[in-house]
């Protein structure tokens, strides 16, 4: 299964998705390399995964918060706007960073901002639909989707480990719809739709970092998506908006970014195979806060689901590791023809 790296390295990262995702958090080695040291400084990597559980929280929770005075569209303009006003900081404070944005591959750079405009959306109205563990356990579908989308569009071999890791996603996305059942919540089925939006992102951005810098991709998903937002948004929305709700407004404007710098830190200190279960502990927390202060039922299907999910993350971990030394030495021209991953 193609994981998700996090696009991100640097201090001029912005965020790449909104439930932001996630499961992008698997990191990809199709090259054989390592990129981090043979022992994980756990200390770091648990601050790292500490702010990073941190932020999936304090979005999810000043959506719940906002959901009452504006639409999802309406939160993403302040999200697409305040992303714009950060990355024209970044960039007066370093003005290199200009030097790589450009209009290229413009066709390719929309095709990703639509898809993971869709996803922005779709992962905003199913946490104001849905409880928010049920939210966070389906966003680890995500890499499944990279994955089935990776052999049927792009060429990649579908593995046994690949294959089985799919059966036990699919297995986990069951547990927690109970399709048939009196508890299934069709809501559910819009958060599936946006892990297939995000990994639809995923895939592009992929071709893109081969010639695009991390700034510039950023900036071109906050240039085309702010329009996009508009269309679902009241034009005179912000007047709505009162100094009571300032945090969840700058909770909506910061997160995404403070989701990914985090998540590129923690990948630093630990490999996916330690990153990917402390990523998972946002379901039991967000279920907790969920059940605490809002009196949403603790479900043990949804945790039962997660926990094969992530199982399947695992399992396809181990086995992409277990063929990377393979893959060192496969002559060029037989191995895949692509890897995506973000």
């Amino acid at each position: 299964m193609l994981q998700i790296r996090p696009l991100l390295s640097g201090p001029e990262a912005a965020s790449v998705a909104g439930a932001d995702a996630i499961p992008q958090a698997a990191a990809s080695r199709e090259s054989g390399t390592s990129v981090h040291a043979a022992s994980p400084n756990l200390l770091k990597l648990a601050l790292w995964m500490s702010g990073t559980l941190t932020a999936f929280i304090v979005a999810a929770l000043s959506v719940r918060a906002l959901q009452d005075t504006i639409n999802a569209f309406e939160m993403m303009t302040i999200r697409s706007a305040g992303g714009l006003v950060i990355l024209c900081a970044l960039g007066a404070l370093r003005p290199s960073l200009w030097s790589g944005v450009r209009r290229h591959r413009m066709s390719l750079q929309g095709l990703r901002n639509v898809a993971h405009f869709g996803s922005q959306i779709c992962w905003t109205v199913a946490i104001t639909m849905l409880p928010f563990a049920t939210v966070f356990a389906l966003e680890f579908t995500i890499p499944a989707w990279v994955t089935l989308l990776a052999v049927l569009f792009l060429g990649e071999r579908m593995s046994t480990s690949r294959a089985l890791a799919l059966a036990l996603c699919v297995a986990g996305v069951v547990v927690i719809l109970r399709p048939g059942h009196e508890a299934f919540q069709s809501a559910a089925l819009i958060m599936l739709v946006g892990a297939l939006l995000f990994a639809i992102a995923a895939i592009a951005t992929k071709k893109l970092i081969t010639t695009e810098t991390t700034f510039s991709i950023m900036l071109w998903m906050n240039l085309m998506q702010l329009p996009l937002n508009f269309v679902g948004s009241d034009p005179a929305f912000i007047f709505k908006i009162d100094a009571s709700l300032a945090l969840p407004l700058i909770g909506i404007a910061s997160a995404g970014l403070v989701i990914h710098y985090c998540l590129a830190n923690a990948f630093r200190y630990g490999d996916a195979m330690v990153v990917v279960p402390m990523d998972f502990l946002r379901v039991p927390l967000i279920a907790l806060i969920g059940w605490t202060f809002y009196g949403e039922h603790i479900d043990v299907f949804v945790f039962a689901g997660a926990g094969l999910i992530v199982a399947g993350v695992l399992w396809n971990l181990r086995g992409e590791a277990q063929r990377r030394p393979r893959r060192a030495t496969e002559p060029a021209a037989i191995r895949p023809a692509a890897q995506p991953a973000e």
